[in-house]
């Protein structure tokens, strides 16, 4: 027997003899949902959105349909109710007592007597047109609440960067504002809507226009700038400003415009010039006084390179918060330990200079794994996701713990009895569960016990409200700390959001364990009371039956100076020049071009390649399509893609075919020259 699915009841009004249950019957045994009214007035009560359609018979509205009119007329704009109605022959002649209804109504009239296949028919194909109605509302409410959130996100937008005490702006190529925020009526004294949509030259005036078109024409042509201006107040007091001209590009990477970031530096500045007199001051003081003062002159120099430093340490500190602040204390510590070494070589100083090394490396390593947690926040980062024994590699991170944690934290570890398997990211499964770890030892000052067990679970429907049905390989991390209450668990996950002091934490540490284990198909839950600890489990989907991996040849060891041709395929010019550099100090001949097009004619040439480098975001053709060209001539040549980020190498498993690798930017030069050495050993 056939049956129907349908969101929509027929509603039957047959007032005369069985007619209704008859009709009811019939649509019943085809599988749709009937309800029998026993009048006109009860179905006007009853019409909602629920209805499908409405078999009515000649009798029902042989006495008036007034009681139809006003709950028809209020039908939404979508919905139009079909009706069926059954006339006999003789009447269909004579109109409806109401006439008014045959307008109001998409009404089907059929003739008795009717088979039951004529009524199923009919009344399937009302249904049919009254499914596309429900569809049409179906996706007028999608587009309404898609609006009402597009509108949420755009105030909490503009509430954010009116909140920030720097001047904030997007300006197209037309030099037209299409965004500013507060800040704007502070800094110009004048209302933030008198701003949007004017021009440059009308906002600033000419003659400011003047001194900045060179530099905003740079800036559409894609080039960042920065930049010191004298900004003074409208009553004359002294104002100086750091402004930023950041493009944004768009899908084809033509510049569409630029932000401006205007940010007040003159306290900093003033204490900059107060020190530099006062250091003027101590000279002058120290060239009329006697060798007897020399000692207290270098000890005047040593306070006033401290206040020095300290006034800069704030000026820093004054800068807006989140990424801003955090990566301008790190291209601060990289700078500035350069400009000293450059001094010092200029002045022929070459004692002392590792530790400006050491502090510049220090800061862009920091750098690098700010910009790792973003991406891993973001589930943006590549990942190397292999099948892992989690017994095993929870394990491998015990004698790490404990080399973190100290002597009062107190390790326990309780493993599954069964082998527990997942697919994931060893390094980066090993690195959130020692931020777990340190985020533990910080809730338990006077001591503790940290407890890490592996189970193997069945998560029901709706038993673990964040983590759906599903068998999962569970990695529990336990302390006996403080605890959190309720409202700090909220926004656990929440970016920059942290419990600890300033300068202890930038809030990123479990934005990015929740950016790995959704990137990883996992999820993660937190159990925290006051007082009595915190338990953060860690849920990754179970794999069965892993896949053996190939065994791997030995590779047999390059040696250095054989001078192995290597093609560079790079558009940065400062990371070419030290790839190029690193090359031809381990004895390869590299060649190096700028992108894609330079690379293809020598790929397609005889010239022997003995592995392919190349960058996987360049422009035009990117890193990937280019080894794909140099496979069809070079079947076997092997390949290194070098990617600081490549939304389409996040998963490296499925970015890379047989003889690939990949290494991330920023990298060592240690690294680089070993899979360097690794790449070239594979394809011998």
């Amino acid at each position: 027997m056939q049956t129907d699915a349908t969101s929509g009841v027929v509603h039957i009004v047959a007032p005369f003899g069985r007619d209704a249950p008859s009709i009811a019957a019939v649509l019943n045994a085809a599988g749709l949902r009937t309800t029998i009214q026993e009048s006109l007035a009860r179905l006007a009560d009853a019409l909602d959105d629920e209805v499908g359609a409405v078999v009515v018979t000649e009798e029902a509205v042989a006495k008036g349909t007034a009681a139809l009119l006003e709950p028809l007329a209020r039908q939404p704009t979508w919905s139009d109710i079909p009706f069926i109605l059954l006339r006999s022959p003789r009447s269909q002649k004579r109109p409806l007592a109401d006439a008014g209804l045959q307008l109001a109504i998409n009404i089907i009239e059929l003739d008795r007597p009717l088979g039951s296949s004529s009524l199923l028919s009919s009344v399937r194909s009302a249904l049919r047109a009254r499914d596309k109605q429900f569809l049409v509302r179906d996706q007028m409410r999608a587009l309404a609440d898609g609006r009402a959130a597009l509108e949420r996100s755009e105030a909490e937008l503009r509430l954010v960067a009116d909140a920030m005490p720097v001047l904030i702006a997007f300006i197209d190529r037309d030099l037209n504002y299409r965004f500013a925020n507060k800040a704007y009526e502070a800094w110009f004294e004048r209302p933030v809507s008198d701003v949007i949509g004017r021009r440059v030259p009308d906002v600033f005036g000419q003659e400011v226009w003047t001194s900045r078109r060179p530099l905003i024409e740079r800036a559409l042509a894609g080039e960042h700038i920065v930049f010191e201006a004298n900004w003074p107040f409208s009553d004359g007091r002294r104002r100086d400003s750091e402004i930023r001209y950041s493009p944004r590009v768009d899908a084809d990477g033509t510049p569409d415009g630029f932000h401006v970031f205007v940010t007040d530096i003159t306290a900093s500045k003033l204490a900059l010039e107060t020190s530099q007199q006062h250091a003027l001051d101590l000279e002058a003081m120290v060239a009329e006084r006697t060798a007897e003062l020399e000692h207290q002159m270098a000890a005047r120099e040593a306070s006033e390179a401290a206040l020095r430093q300290s006034q800069k340490m704030d000026a820093i500190g004054q800068l807006t918060g989140g990424i801003a602040h955090d990566f301008n204390n790190m291209l601060t510590g990289i700078l500035s330990s350069l400009d000293i070494m450059r001094m010092r070589v200029e002045m022929g100083r070459m004692e002392g200079l590792e530790r400006f090394l050491d502090a510049a490396t220090a800061s862009s390593q920091r750098a690098a794994a700010l910009t790792q947690r973003l991406l891993a926040f973001s589930r943006r980062q590549s990942l190397d996701s292999k099948t892992v024994e989690l017994n095993a590699l929870v394990g491998s991170v015990q004698h790490l713990l404990r080399s973190t944690l100290g002597e009062t934290i107190r390790i326990q570890m309780v493993t599954s009895d069964t082998p527990l398997r997942a697919n994931l990211d060893s390094n980066q499964f090993e690195s959130a569960l020692l931020n777990l770890a340190i985020n533990a030892r910080d809730a338990m000052p006077d001591g503790g016990e940290l407890r890490l067990r592996t189970s193997h679970v069945h998560v029901a429907e709706a038993e673990v409200p964040t983590v759906p049905a599903g068998e999962y390989a569970v990695v529990a991390v336990s302390d006996t700390g403080t605890g959190m209450p309720p409202e700090v668990v909220e926004r656990i996950f929440e970016p920059f959001f942290t419990t600890k002091p300033i300068g202890k934490g930038t809030g990123l540490g479990m934005s990015m364990i929740y950016g790995f284990m959704q990137q990883s198909g996992g999820h993660i839950t937190v159990d925290s009371t006051p007082g009595q600890g915190t338990t953060v489990s860690l849920f990754m989907p179970v794999v069965h039956d892993p896949a053996e991996d190939e065994d791997t040849p030995n590779a047999q060891a390059v040696s250095l100076g054989a001078g192995q041709s290597i093609l560079v395929v790079e558009d940065d010019e400062q990371v070419r020049m030290l790839v190029t550099v690193v090359l031809e100090d381990l004895g390869y001949t590299a060649e190096v071009v700028g992108d894609a097009d330079g690379a293809i004619p020598i790929l397609g040439s005889s010239k022997k390649i003995d592995l392919l480098i190349t960058d996987v975001g360049l422009p035009g053709l990117n890193g990937r399509q280019l080894a794909e060209i140099a496979r069809q001539t070079r079947p076997s040549l092997p390949v290194l893609f070098m990617t600081g980020y490549a939304e389409k190498a996040q998963e490296r498993s499925a970015f890379l075919d047989n003889g690939m690798a990949m290494i991330a930017k920023p990298f060592l030069l240690d690294a680089f020259s070993e899979a360097v050495r690794s790449s070239i050993a594979t394809r011998q």
